[in-house]
């Protein structure tokens, strides 16, 4: 019996301020370029005020939300599990999620007071992207949250690596795992950040645990996690690990293991001016392919064709009559 939901994704809420910003701010803030850094309130409100912040966009966003919002634009049936708090960024939050046709544990009412939490997404010339987040009531994300009849009535369940930074977090994703996998639902997990595995390498080996059934990094995340200097062998290893993954290069494709064969996706040539959100991106289109019947050969496909148009604008989001064309073109001609 085919279950309610395609995917039931869990992870950080953040509202993301995306930005322009070049390599002399950088290092005149001196932050960290390329990655995802946390910091407190106070050095967040420092880069905004230095920042001509009116040129921003803002979504809801977090790295697994981008993820599920993505999949529901295809088509897919979702549901994303987060907290956010009872303030006017919660609020934002709540509804642009269900302007995306997300559902969600989040309610108008109960939420509990605090900050909702805001990530300070600041793109260079060069289309990479740098992020200072401040988690604010996310931090306190926890088991507590955790929907169990959604996640049984999931085809998968997609765990967001950043939850990993904090003990509440990892005892989130193991408890929603163990959920899963006693009730058939396939589990899919993302590393996230290079950062994530470099920092987190031990409690993200306790998590991922005998096996995931679908794993998503990036070359230097699979390098990183496996400990291997060359993507051929970090791939190998990954096999003991995950039943499947895909593994996103970049301006070179990506690689995708079946559980059988390796899979070549091939690029699309755009240039790239943001490459915020594009991992996020892939993994939301390639899950939509996987359980709306496509092989992971078209899934695959379509997520290089999706995260290519990501890449080529500002922000983490297709537009709905997008996400419509590419289907289109993809598998209706």
């Amino acid at each position: 019996m085919k279950k309610k939901y395609d995917i039931y994704g869990m992870g950080n809420a953040l509202v993301d301020i995306v930005t322009e910003v070049n390599d002399q701010f950088l290092e005149k803030y001196n932050v960290e370029k390329g990655l995802m850094t946390l910091v407190d309130e106070e050095r967040q409100f420092e880069l905004m005020n230095a920042i001509n912040l009116p040129n921003a966009d803002k979504k809801c966003g977090g790295s697994a939300a981008n993820t599920i919002i993505a999949a529901s634009q295809f088509g897919g049936n979702c549901f994303y599990n987060c907290k956010v708090s009872n303030d006017e960024m919660g609020d934002f939050y709540l509804k642009d999620l269900k302007d995306n046709g997300v559902d969600t544990n989040l309610q108008e009412k109960n939420r509990e007071e605090g900050i909702t939490g805001k990530c300070l997404v600041m793109t260079t010339p060069d289309a990479n992207r740098t992020m200072n987040t401040y988690l604010g009531i996310t931090a306190t994300f926890s088991k507590d949250q955790i929907d169990e009849s959604k996640i049984q009535d999931s085809t998968y369940l997609y765990i967001e690596g950043y939850l990993i930074t904090s003990e509440n977090g990892q005892e989130a994703m193991k408890y929603a795992k163990k959920v899963a996998e006693e009730s058939g639902t396939k589990v899919a997990l993302t590393f996230s950040d290079p950062s994530m595995v470099k920092y987190f390498k031990e409690p993200m080996e306790q998590v991922v645990g005998a096996s995931v059934d679908l794993l998503f990094c990036n070359e230097e995340e699979a390098m990183l996690f496996t400990g291997k200097d060359t993507l051929n062998k970090a791939r190998e290893e990954l096999k003991k690990v995950a039943k499947k993954f895909a593994i996103t290069m970049g301006e070179n494709g990506a690689t995708i293991f079946d559980g059988d064969t390796f899979i070549d996706i091939e690029p699309y040539e755009v240039k790239a001016v943001d490459t915020n959100g594009a991992g996020d991106m892939f993994a939301g289109a390639f899950l939509y392919g996987i359980t709306n019947g496509h092989s992971y050969a078209e899934a695959g496909k379509l997520a290089s064709l999706a995260s290519s148009k990501i890449v080529s604008r500002f922000g983490p989001r297709l537009e709905w009559h997008e996400a419509k064309e590419i289907l289109s073109h993809l598998f209706e001609n």
